[in-house]
């Protein structure tokens, strides 16, 4: 399994973006693992291609998750309280919500390889407190 940040799926999904090549890379690349993400991620990607690239693009993208892009964990209602402490550990990046959802889930599946554009707060953040996460995104994998 590997964690993909909004980041990363908004860039697969637009091909001006600076990242689109690195992210159509990575997808293929990494085509035979399972992507993970979470519903504050999803909801975050779909603002984000919506206020950039319209509804219909929306569409397009909840269509590639919903056929198996992606699948998409649920952050247990109890880790409110941990995503809480991450976002006022890391309040000076800042961490949202959708980054603290994942720090949560590489907590969970006890994994921390992900697919991100955001290359400062992903090198910041420690899940566990202490791990590092690999951004397979921006490195050689």
């Amino acid at each position: 399994m590997i964690l993909a940040d909004s980041g990363f799926w908004y860039a697969l999904s637009a091909s001006r973006d600076r990242y689109h090549k690195a992210a159509v890379r990575a997808a293929q690349k990494y085509a035979a693992e399972t992507l993970v993400s979470t519903w504050p991620v999803i909801n975050e990607v779909c603002y984000l291609i919506g206020d950039r690239s319209g509804s219909s693009k929306v569409i397009e993208f909840l269509e590639h998750a919903a056929a198996g892009a992606c699948s998409i964990m649920e952050v247990p209602p109890v880790s409110i309280v941990r995503m809480h402490r991450l976002m006022k550990k890391y309040a000076d990046l800042p961490m949202d919500l959708a980054d603290a959802s994942l720090v949560v889930l590489a907590e969970e599946l006890g994994e921390g390889r992900i697919l991100s554009t955001d290359e400062r707060d992903f090198r910041a953040y420690r899940w566990k407190n202490t791990k590092p996460f690999k951004n397979l995104l921006l490195t050689d994998g």
